[in-house]
């Protein structure tokens, strides 16, 4: 009878943790993006550099609004041509190092399937041009355990892939001369 009473909280241990592992919430999400220009790191830099500046050179853009320059805690709105606003907030600037770090502020997860997401866009040499890289960590819209499709993981990084995409590819149009 000694070995019924620790087998029973061994059980109920066990049984507590399979629970708990089947009810789980999202889990953080990445996406990285690459794109080579024909074009020196410096003159790519000069396309994406201003954090109010994507409207000049995302095709996936109706309209920015920015305030605060390239300072920390600098705002941008975005309005997607998809339709809806989102709002962002600079991190990080780096002048030197040619990158930008920011983050979700405001979320429209109707417009864009994230609840929040930590970019961070650079520029640096690679095979007599420059490499831009794009990476996000992010979470999924709809954080409960069984979200619908359109908010789901997949959604999402395909939401954020593909306006990666579209955005890598007008910094290469327009550091290469041949876009907006």
């Amino acid at each position: 009878m000694d070995f019924v009473r620790p087998l029973a909280v061994s059980f109920f241990v066990l049984a507590a943790s399979f629970g708990s592992a089947s009810a789980h919430g999202p889990t953080p999400q990445k996406a990285d993006e690459k794109i080579t220009i024909a074009a020196p790191p410096a003159a790519v830099w000069e396309v994406i550099k201003e954090f109010g500046s994507i409207g000049d050179w995302h095709s996936g853009l109706a309209k920015v609004a920015a305030e605060g320059g390239n300072k920390e805690g600098a705002t941008r709105t975005l309005t997607l041509k998809s339709g809806g606003d989102i709002v962002e907030s600079l991190d990080a600037y780096n002048e030197k190092e040619m990158s930008i770090e920011y983050r979700l502020l405001k979320e429209n997860v109707d417009a864009f399937p994230v609840s929040f997401y930590s970019d961070q866009i650079s520029v640096r040499p690679a095979d007599g041009g420059s490499e831009v890289e794009w990476t996000s960590r992010f979470y999924r819209a709809d954080t409960t355990n069984e979200p619908p499709e359109d908010k789901n993981d997949e959604a999402a990084t395909k939401a954020t892939t593909d306006f990666f995409q579209a955005g890598l590819a007008g910094i290469k149009a327009k550091a290469e001369g041949k876009g907006k």
